[in-house]
């Protein structure tokens, strides 16, 4: 048995090994969370593990080429330069950018934060800025902790409304919900619907009961708009621990239905029904909103989980059987202050004065604190599992920049666009080859279940886990700078992740290590139940539901609303999208993942089209304020007008790498049209609702106006 770590769905699989190589992978069907359940990235598990791209030594840069060297000698080499760096310039001279993988190691969550910690630097980035941060500064601002995440009681709810998240593709998001399409069917079967709001009809929004397009960038007004339709009409009920719910309607009364209507497209009847569905489904039953990806990654991403938040709050079915409820791990990181709750504005970046949220700056100022001198400025730069060239915006900006600092170091298990920019790479192992406890997803599943899994292969005496690289790394860095870790801090760090997971587990109070051992399927914890106001993190127990924060950045959407930007006559928006068979910026040179029919084509809707003169299979310019890129294009009314889309995390091509088969995966990278500076209050990038011009590829640009 094993589980996948590739996405937050942490599917229990069934292995079929023959010497000593993966033969067969199918779903574990007495997973209780996933029941069987298997996406074509689960299988592809065992691709990763036998991939001739992936590196198994440490590398260096020498000239144009990369030669392996010992492990003693690859970790002294970054730690002598890091330190370096740090002694003339000072820690803020060393960045750290860590990618979505790490929300998935179990080496990371034991390990990851000290190493982090042990570069001094307030210039840390990661993923998160570009995907979830509004989620979880809402959670922090209502509940007092940034991972106390409402879930969708998916399998007893009555009314499920989806807005910017795809399920059906990502097998959820800051929602594991693995067999997502068989949860489905059983909201169906007992009388449930499912509504989706969004600007594409996307895998979810066709096995919907209504799907309605959304002009991208203004899900606020019309979820405003239901906040508004709930308290007018007096169908609000607040649990008592919640406060400000008069100062709340009186900051959503200028949102109206008719004025959502006016700029997302979504008619003012439709927002109505959505409220008073959501407040009392037909049938009877519980109601609750789920939303994603297209809404946190917007201008006004925090004021739509907020708005998401607060109609949960209001329905009368928060905490409650098929409404939004709080997980409850066998290993809480939330309640045991394992993972810090979050802060905000402790600090703030060098060139573009931009706020920290939960100690990290916003990925889109990377480049130009790279790029501009001064103090602070930073000269060297470690990547953990991530690819911000591919996934971050502007990420052609950010390749100039990084060739140009003094020194760069890449924990990955590839050679990839952002890793070719490094002086050295360390490899980890595979998922197959390490522990694996997941800290973080079962914290946001809609069911409580534990998972224990042992590594299924052994690793060469040449091979070292992400958690002993972050071990040796931190040791050999304190050791250079005068102050060796503290003896508590060494000891966890040479501690194996196991060894601290049966800790946790046998202290935890829901299930000890030798219940979860007794169980490799995974062991079933029960439904989610009511928890509030107990595992409130807030200090007085209670929820306010108009944060300061987010009260002024509400004075935004009001002169959004009152003067919204116009478009320029031939622009059109640009949203990204996902698709099962990919996970972000990687796995597109496994060619299980990446055969038959192509998915990297500009979506546009058929009107878009003829209006531009252009046909479907050409190859069109799309060009924003950042840059161009040049890909083929496909008519579709999948996307409404106005509208197109490119997926995420393509353009995994690196001319003189080791990707044996990345030049068999056509595609561009959306990233390099999306703009460093349009971002949300939290400092998320807006990557969804880009200006872009199309044309035909090779025509002649338009004369200036």
């Amino acid at each position: 048995m094993a589980a996948c770590n590739l996405c937050e769905a942490i599917c229990g699989l069934r292995l079929t090994i023959e010497e000593g190589a993966v033969t067969g992978v199918r779903g574990n069907a007495d997973d209780p969370l996933s029941r069987g359940h298997v996406c074509p990235k689960g299988i592809a598990l065992a691709d990763v593990h036998a991939d001739p791209d992936r590196l198994r030594r440490p590398v260096r840069r020498v000239g144009d080429t990369w030669e392996e060297l010992s492990w003693d000698d690859a970790l002294d080499l970054v730690a002598d330069r890091l330190a370096a760096t740090i002694t003339e310039h000072g820690g803020d001279a060393v960045g750290v950018y860590l990618g979505n993988p790490n929300a998935h190691s179990l080496g990371f969550g034991t390990h990851g934060p000290a190493f982090v910690r042990a570069l001094r630097t307030h210039n840390r980035f990661s993923a998160s800025t570009v995907d979830q941060v509004p989620h979880q500064l809402v959670a922090w601002l209502l509940y007092g902790h940034q991972l106390l995440l409402p879930i969708p009681d998916l399998d007893r709810t009555s009314s499920f409304l989806v807005v910017g998240a795809n399920p059906m593709a990502s097998n959820g998001s800051l929602m594991t919900v693995p067999d997502f399409p068989a949860r489905v069917r059983e909201l169906h079967a007992r009388g449930g619907r499912m509504v989706v709001l969004d600007p594409r009809r996307t895998e979810t929004a066709r096995v919907a009961d209504e799907h309605h397009f959304v002009r991208p960038g203004t899900d606020a007004a019309v979820l405003l708009a239901m906040l508004h339709v709930l308290l007018d009409d007096g169908l609000a009920r607040p649990p008592a621990y919640v406060d400000g719910v008069d100062a709340l309607a009186a900051l959503v009364a200028p949102f109206t239905p008719e004025r959502a209507e006016a700029v997302s497209g979504v008619p003012a009847d439709v927002v109505r029904g959505l409220a008073h569905d959501l407040a009392a489904p037909a049938g009877g039953g519980a109601g609750v909103v789920h939303g994603r990806m297209g809404v946190s990654t917007q201008g006004f991403g925090t004021i739509c989980q907020w708005a998401i938040a607060c109609l949960n709050l209001l329905s009368g079915h928060f905490d409650q059987p098929g409404g939004a409820m709080f997980t409850e791990p066998a290993v809480d990181t939330v309640g045991r202050r394992i993972a810090g709750p979050g802060r905000h504005d402790r600090w703030r970046s060098r060139v573009r004065d931009l706020p920290e949220f939960a100690g990290e700056l916003p990925a889109a100022v990377m480049a130009e604190e790279i790029r501009t001198p001064g103090e602070g400025r930073i000269r060297a730069m470690v990547t953990v599992a991530g690819n911000p060239v591919l996934s971050t915006p502007d990420g052609r900006g950010l390749a100039r920049a990084l060739d140009g600092l003094d020194f760069m170091v890449a924990v990955d298990l590839y050679l990839n666009e952002t890793t070719r920019h490094a002086d050295v790479v360390l490899p980890p192992t595979s998922a197959l080859e390490r522990d694996q406890y997941d800290l973080v997803f079962h914290g946001f599943a809609v069911r409580n279940t534990a998972r224990w899994t042992p590594a299924v292969f052994d690793v060469d005496d040449d091979q070292r886990h992400d958690w002993q690289i972050f071990g040796g790394l931190a040791a050999r860095l304190a050791d250079r700078l005068g102050a060796p870790l503290a003896d508590d801090v060494a000891a966890q760090l040479a501690t194996p992740p196991a060894d601290l997971v049966e800790v946790l587990l046998d202290t935890g109070g829901r299930a000890t290590a030798a219940e979860v051992a007794a169980h490799p399927e995974g062991l079933d914890l029960g439904p989610l139940r009511p928890t509030m106001p107990g595992r409130l993190q807030t200090e007085d127990r209670r929820i306010d539901v108009v944060p300061p924060l987010v009260v002024a950045d509400l004075d935004r959407v009001r002169a959004w609303l009152e003067e919204p930007p116009a478009p320029a006559s031939d622009e059109l928006l640009l949203i990204g999208r996902r698709h099962q068979r990919d996970c972000n910026s990687w796995l597109h040179n496994t060619t299980r993942l990446t055969r038959g029919r192509p998915r990297h084509h500009l979506l546009m809707h058929p009107d878009d089209l003829a209006a531009r003169g252009l046909t479907d299979g050409g190859t069109v310019e799309v060009t924003s304020r950042v840059g161009s890129v040049e890909v083929e294009v496909t008519a579709s009314d999948d996307v409404m007008p106005g509208v197109v889309s490119l997926p995420h995390g393509y353009g995994h091509q690196v001319a003189g790498t080791r990707l044996a088969h990345a030049s068999t995966v056509p595609g561009v990278s959306i990233n390099d049209l999306t703009d460093p500076g349009l971002l949300d209050v939290s400092g998320n990038a807006a990557l969804n609702g880009v200006p872009v011009r199309v044309r035909r590829a090779g025509a002649p640009a338009p004369a200036p106006a």
